[in-house]
């Protein structure tokens, strides 16, 4: 079945660009999430490293997180626009850092 809805991603054209961005809006939600758990409104802001400050105000040891987060920022406009685009090792690279900040320490 080409093509069709169950048709599986080919590794052979991988969407680097995409791969960040999403990482980036994921550790923005998950962020906003963990802050609305704690019965806090989110600030209106996309930067995970911003966000992460104020989970930080509830878990202090989610401060050695912010380089991981920052890490994250550009993916949110960086690759969006012509002329630049993401490699196969960062989108590796931001998987990898969602997946270590968000779900292994807030446990989201």
């Amino acid at each position: 079945m080409e093509g069709g809805h169950n048709a599986k991603p080919s590794r052979k054209e991988p969407l680097p660009d995409v791969v960040c961005f999403h990482c980036q809006q994921c550790a923005e939600k998950y962020l906003k999430s963990y802050l609305i758990f704690q019965s806090v409104v989110p600030a209106r802001t996309h930067d995970p490293e911003d966000l992460l400050v104020q989970c930080a105000g509830y878990d202090a040891a989610l401060f050695a997180y912010l380089p991981l987060a920052k890490s994250l920022d550009p993916y949110r406009v960086r690759f969006r626009y012509p002329g630049v685009s993401a490699t196969v090792a960062n989108a590796q690279d931001a998987v990898k850092t969602m997946r270590r900040v968000l779900r292994r320490k807030l446990g989201l």
